[in-house]
């Protein structure tokens, strides 16, 4: 069978002039939604963007698993990480063989049984939830940075800095692509400064006391800390609206499986990218050495094929695991997301905290930027609350 060009595969509608790009910026979660359709349609997994230059999505298992796990082939170095200064460095952009050495390095710091040593300390630093009405999205922002500080530098950052410089993480491109020396120097100067009280004293055991003393350890804790920000804070802000959605669900031994449905549906990574290292056949067609590889968690979350009533918000269904390579919040592979434990953790002692709550009004549409979050508000009260709950969007 003769081999097909990337021109072969199906691909959304394009826009004179600039093919996929204004959708790409605009509009991109219908434009892939659409792209998905036509590659299912057609028999495929895979689908043409045209992003000025050759792009591939793919949203099946075989095409995840293949992305997450042939780090030789699909490499990060050249993906869409390197344009946004918050993200372009570290274990992020590491690619085989360095890879593995230098995240083997950073996992003990990130598993289960360190990160629960935290717990007290990040149980002390979650803001207390306000009387009446408040807006799940606003609060959840501002408890996940002091979750953070307490987690990484035991609560001694600077409060107004660590604000100042997550703040344009939150705002649509081009704004988190802007390189900021000035802030990340200022960024950069106060975690010399907490690490060399831990590097050369005792008694402490935060995030920063594990990563200061590796090489490169100090440029991991900015890329980490920027990665998780705002990750963690959309899966919690959604969390606590379908939580104050569905009242019956929020009770501590339901919160694993709310937390799974929330990230089914509204991965925070709704977009992952690499870069081809050489020319790949992929269902006979032929991919491009240099072509970006994307994948999408948001996608694969939603496929009709893998997920009964892929649309609905259905914590029952995790009753059962899900298919391998189906479900990516975190990544996969060597390529697992090193802060998922943190993320756990932190959304999950925060939910037990959290009293009953009833949706007030709100939208909940997802907001794609360089993390999925929801348009907002999302106005919720604590259940007691005796004025009216208007029906609001789900």
């Amino acid at each position: 069978m003769a081999i097909r060009t990337l021109s072969s595969l199906p691909e959304p509608p394009t826009r004179p002039g600039n093919g996929h790009l204004q959708d790409w910026a605009l509009a991109p979660l219908p434009l892939i939604e659409e792209g998905a359709a036509r590659a299912r349609a057609a028999g495929g997994d895979v689908f043409r963007l045209r992003l000025g230059l050759p792009a591939v999505v793919g949203g099946g298992a075989a095409w995840n698993r293949a992305v997450l796990t042939d780090l030789g082939t699909f490499r990060s170095a050249g993906s869409l990480s390197r344009i946004v200064p918050y993200l372009s460095g570290g274990v992020i952009l590491s690619d085989a063989p360095g890879h593995a050495g230098r995240r083997s390095l950073m996992n003990p710091g990130f598993g289960r049984a360190p990160l629960l040593a935290l717990q007290a300390r990040t149980r002390a630093a979650l803001p207390g939830v306000p009387d009446g009405e408040f807006d799940a999205l606003a609060w959840a922002d501002g408890a996940v940075l002091r979750l953070l500080n307490a987690a990484y530098f035991s609560g001694a950052f600077d409060a107004g800095l660590l604000h100042a410089f997550l703040a344009p993480l939150r705002r649509p491109f081009p704004v988190p692509a802007i390189p900021r020396p000035l802030l990340f120097a200022r960024v950069d100067a106060e975690v010399r400064r907490l690490a060399h009280a831990r590097l050369t004293g005792r008694g402490h055991d935060d995030l920063l006391a594990v990563l200061a003393p590796l090489p490169g350890g100090l440029e991991e804790v900015r890329v980490s800390l920027a990665a998780a920000h705002d990750t963690t804070t959309h899966a919690l802000a959604y969390a606590i609206w379908f939580l104050a959605r569905h009242p019956q669900w929020h009770a501590p031994e339901h919160h694993a499986a709310v937390l799974k449905e929330v990230l089914r549906l509204y991965p925070p990574g709704w977009m992952g990218s690499r870069r081809l290292s050489r020319d790949l056949d992929w269902g006979g067609v032929r991919l491009p050495r240099g072509a970006l590889a994307l994948y999408s968690p948001y996608l694969s979350g939603r496929d009709p094929a893998v997920w009964d009533r892929p649309a609905e918000f259905d914590p029952g269904r995790w009753a059962g695991k899900p298919p391998a390579w189906a479900y990516l919040p975190f990544g996969g592979g060597e390529r697992l997301c090193l802060g998922m434990h943190l993320a756990q953790l932190l959304i999950h002692n925060t939910l037990a905290a959290l009293p009953p709550l009833r949706a007030v009004r709100g939208d909940a549409t997802p907001l794609p930027g360089l993390t999925l979050g929801p348009r907002g508000p999302l106005i919720v009260t604590a259940a007691g609350d005796a004025r009216s709950v208007a029906p609001g969007p789900r």
